[in-house]
C-alpha cells in the first residue's frame, strides 16, 4: 500500500463530497435532528433518554455512514470512475484505504457533533467519559463506512444499495439489545446477536452509561467492532472488479 495513493484517493473523495451539500446535511444534521427529537419524545422521562440516547449515538452513525458511503462508492462504480482509477498503478488496498480515510475523516465530524450536542445541549446524561462515548461512537462511524464499502459491491444500483440497508441493518436493530436485553430473547436469536458488531457497539455505549472507569468489558466492545470493521473493509478490497458489471 502506498501512502501517497491512499491520501491522494482520499482527498479527491472529500473534494467531491464537499460539493454535495446533501450529502453533508445527512452525515452532520441527521443524527443531531434524530437524538434531538428522540429527547423531547422522552421529555417526561429523562432516564429514558439516558438509557436509550446513549446506544442510539452509536447507532445513528453507523447507519448514516453505511448509506453515505454505500451510494457513493457504487456511484463510482456504475460511472466507470473505479474502473479507471484500477487501470491505473493503484492498488485495491490503497483505492479502499483512502475511501475508508476520506469517510472515517467525515465520521470524526460527524460522531464529535452528535455526541458533543447531545452531552452538552441535551443534557444526556452519562456516568462515564465522554471521550469513551465519542471513541465508541467513532468505531461504530467507521463500521458503517465499512459495511458500506463492502454491500456496494453487489449492487447494480443506488436504488438496489438502499436495499441492503433491511438485509444488513435492521436485523442488527432488532436484535442489538436496544429493545430488550440480549440475555432475555430467544436462544436462538441471542446466538445471533452474539455475532452481530452492532450489539457490541450498543453494549460498549451502556458500559460508559454505568461505569466511571474503563471495564473489560467495554475494552471488548470497542475492540470487537473496530475488528469487524477491519475485515469487513479486507472483504470490501477483495470484491473490487477492474470492470464494471
Amino acid at each position: 500500500m502506498n501512502a501517497s495513493r491512499t491520501l491522494a484517493t482520499a482527498a479527491r473523495v472529500l473534494t467531491q463530497l464537499r460539493h454535495d451539500r446533501r450529502t453533508i446535511a445527512l452525515l452532520l444534521l441527521i443524527p443531531v435532528v434524530m437524538i434531538t427529537l428522540l429527547h423531547f419524545v422522552f421529555d417526561a422521562s429523562p432516564q429514558t433518554f439516558d438509557s436509550i440516547g446513549a446506544s442510539l449515538l452509536g447507532i445513528f452513525p453507523l447507519i448514516t455512514m453505511f448509506l453515505v458511503t454505500s451510494i457513493a462508492t457504487l456511484r463510482e462504480r456504475t460511472s466507470g470512475t473505479l474502473e479507471r482509477l484500477l487501470a491505473m498503478p493503484l492498488a485495491k488496498a490503497d483505492l479502499i484505504a483512502g475511501y475508508a480515510l476520506a469517510f472515517g475523516a467525515l465520521a470524526v465530524v460527524q460522531s464529535a457533533l452528535a455526541t458533543g450536542f447531545s452531552l452538552w445541549l441535551l443534557d444526556l446524561d452519562v456516568v462515564g467519559s465522554p471521550w469513551l462515548l465519542l471513541l465508541i461512537a467513532l468505531l461504530d462511524a467507521l463500521l458503517g463506512t465499512a459495511l458500506g464499502l463492502f454491500v456496494s459491491a453487489f449492487a447494480a444500483s443506488e436504488f438496489q444499495a438502499v436495499q441492503f440497508m433491511p438485509a444488513v441493518i435492521f436485523p442488527q436493530l432488532l436484535l442489538c439489545g436496544l429493545f430488550t436485553p440480549r440475555d432475555t430473547m430467544q436462544p436462538v436469536l441471542e446466538a445471533i446477536s452474539n455475532v452481530l458488531p452492532m450489539s457490541y457497539a450498543v453494549d460498549g455505549m451502556n458500559e460508559v452509561l454505568r461505569h466511571t472507569d474503563i471495564t473489560v468489558t467495554f475494552i471488548r466492545d470497542a475492540t470487537i467492532v473496530a475488528t469487524c470493521a477491519l475485515l469487513v473493509l479486507t472483504l470490501g478490497a477483495a470484491t473490487l472488479r477492474r470492470r464494471t458489471a
